[in-house]
């Protein structure tokens, strides 16, 4: 055991543009704090401040940045030179590690950070804290196989895994998709892989799930769809559909919807969602903080099927309908199909989504559930317990 009467753990979150980061970051962060635990949030989401954070987490504010291009990236809100936006952040970072001496280094997606800011901190531990643990965390699927290898042997991740990383946590299942193979990981990092599993969220009670069902005016019987686009940058479309498929119903349809638009949807489409919600008596939010709440009372969740909304969705147990994304990133696309053979949700291509098929699927997925209600049922979220079980073994080696 540490001399140390607390375990510090330092957590990396670059958080570019949207919510995904962030919220696994802060599901992760929830779930392993205790009475001996510190845990550190460093975190560039312009947003970080509306979540509550409970005893022993707290987070440092690193300067926005967006991205551009692939390979441009420029500061979110202030007005300044990108390269000194990103000196501010790799220099806040490297403090910030150095003053805070993490027992263990969790660095979300990116090996090494944003346009590598993160390096300088991890060359640093391995040779000033060489008992820190450094972890780098993956969700379930990067992007295809062919990108995701052109992209780490240009930046040097393959290198980075090898010297760098103490051990690499894979947020999935190695039988439902393997990166090892995908991504041509090499075999002296293979040993260093855990697959944790998909990370589970909180279920609300019953109590809170009828108390919501009733804020949303919700009768007994009555079903309630929510659609979320995560943060909301390209989730005009998805948003566009649903609206023009309820604006095509001869009446009111048998369901009440929440449309949850995400705070990152451009201000002008925004505005025409809210717009046309209204008209049609739609409940609208730009951002709603108690997702696990709304989607535990959903009976359907229509989303684009990130890892994060699928790891919200499933954990109550509600069935889903996706449209994914498929540029940049064919992420979101493979997840879904993965999904849709596990029978752990639907899915329609995004180039072949139509109000139409839209409405074909949303209710042959409220009037026959069970298919993919039993298929949820059996399916075990064991991501939390997989990192509790490696963290018991770190702190008692110690």
């Amino acid at each position: 055991m540490s001399k140390k009467s607390t375990y510090n753990i330092l957590m990396y979150s670059h958080d570019t543009y949207g919510l995904g980061h962030i919220r696994r970051t802060m599901a992760i962060a929830s779930r392993l704090r205790n009475p001996q635990t510190n845990i550190l949030i460093l975190t560039g989401s312009p947003i970080v401040g509306r979540f509550s954070f409970p005893e022993q987490i707290d987070f440092v504010r690193i300067p926005g940045m967006i991205k551009k291009t692939n390979e441009e990236y420029v500061s979110l809100s202030i007005k300044i030179d990108p390269k000194h936006a990103l000196n501010i952040r790799q220099n806040i970072i490297t403090a910030t590690a150095k003053a805070f001496q993490p027992d263990l280094f969790i660095v979300d997606k990116e090996p090494l950070g944003l346009k590598k800011e993160v390096l300088p901190i991890l060359q640093w531990l391995r040779q000033s804290l060489p008992e820190t643990r450094t972890i780098l965390g993956l969700r379930d699927i990067m992007d295809d196989a062919e990108t995701v290898r052109k992209d780490w042997i240009k930046k040097g991740v393959y290198e980075a895994l090898d010297n760098l990383y103490s051990e690499v946590w894979i947020y999935g299942i190695r039988e439902f998709y393997d990166p090892i193979q995908e991504y041509a990981i090499p075999e002296s990092v293979q040993n260093k892989i855990y697959f944790t599993g998909y990370i589970p969220r909180k279920v609300p009670d019953k109590k809170a799930i009828l108390q919501v069902r009733k804020e949303h005016g919700l009768k007994k019987g009555e079903k309630l769809v929510v659609v979320t686009t995560g943060g909301g940058g390209d989730g005009y479309f998805l948003m566009d559909t649903f609206l023009s498929m309820l604006e095509k119903e001869s009446g009111p349809p048998p369901f009440k919807s929440v449309l949850i638009t995400g705070p990152f949807m451009p201000r002008k489409k925004r505005a025409e969602i809210f717009t046309r919600s209204r008209r049609l008596g739609v409940r609208t939010y730009r951002f709603y903080r108690w997702m696990e709440k709304i989607q535990a009372a959903a009976d359907l969740v229509v989303s684009m099927g990130g890892y994060n909304t699928v790891c919200e969705i499933l954990s109550p147990g509600t069935i889903s309908l996706i449209i994914p994304r498929e540029t940049p990133r064919k992420e979101q696309l493979i997840r879904a199909r993965i999904l849709y053979d596990q029978k752990l949700a639907d899915y329609i291509p995004g180039q072949s989504c139509s109000p139409r098929i839209m409405r074909e699927k949303i209710f042959a997925l409220l009037e026959h559930p069970e298919t993919y209600q039993k298929a949820i049922s059996r399916f075990k979220l064991t991501g939390i317990d997989i990192m509790r079980q490696r963290l018991r073994t770190f702190r008692n080696e110690k």
